[in-house]
């Protein structure tokens, strides 16, 4: 099934594993410390911290904290990335994805500014939510099964279901140690950025022309 894989999908997931890999070992963590996502200010507050840099925004989002946090986002990069390649292609689907992971940045900025928060965030978990969100939007009837609990219910409905738990957790706390407005970041830069290839609201297009085939939901 892997050589199958389209080339983008693939490529994600051999960066991420190579790169997991490559964090296990000891005499690289300094180098990964400047790759993962520091809140702005955060050398001032933490002693020795490396501080926020540019480059973060895209680096944090191809390293992770353990082996169950890449499984899981690997996983949802090969269950949803792979049919939203095959629809939009290579060029397309890397572009949404990496702004995904930006957008899912810059929203963890803005929320630990707001909240006095210091600590680094890494993980794919802002492109996967993204890719999960489109999913949704192309694919809105296509049945998906929840791994905790077995439950099948459609994409669309997936998508909400989510997106309201994120949203829940985020404001009260009740899972510290988890970036879920970086999550819901990643989804709203999604939408933002299909909304904006499609024409829609609050991007407008003049001339009109509808929407591209494979910018349509998929029944």
């Amino acid at each position: 099934m892997f050589p199958r894989l389209p080339t983008i999908t693939k490529t994600l997931l051999i960066a991420n594993i190579a790169l997991f890999l490559l964090q296990m070992l000891p005499q690289t963590a300094g180098i990964f410390e400047q790759l993962v996502l520091w809140p702005l200010g955060s050398q001032d507050v933490i002693p020795g911290a490396p501080g926020f840099e540019p480059w973060q925004l895209l680096t944090y989002g191809f390293l992770h904290g353990g082996l169950s946090h890449l499984f899981f986002n690997m996983l949802a990069l090969f269950m949803f990335g792979a049919p939203l390649e095959l629809t939009w292609g290579e060029k397309r689907f890397l572009t949404y994805y990496l702004t995904c992971v930006v957008g899912a940045g810059l929203c963890q900025l803005l929320v630990t500014a707001w909240a006095g928060e210091y600590g680094p965030v890494l993980g794919a978990s802002g492109g996967v939510f993204g890719l999960l969100l489109a999913y949704g939007m192309l694919f809105p009837n296509q049945r998906v099964m929840l791994l905790f609990p077995p439950i099948p219910m459609k994409a669309r409905t997936f998508v909400i279901v989510f997106g309201a738990i994120e949203l829940m957790l985020g404001f009260t706390g009740w899972q510290p140690g988890v970036a879920h407005f970086a999550h819901l970041g990643g989804m709203l830069f999604g939408w933002l950025l299909i909304r904006y290839w499609r024409g829609q609201p609050p991007f407008n297009k003049r001339g009109g022309g509808g929407r591209p085939n494979h910018l349509r939901r998929v029944k």
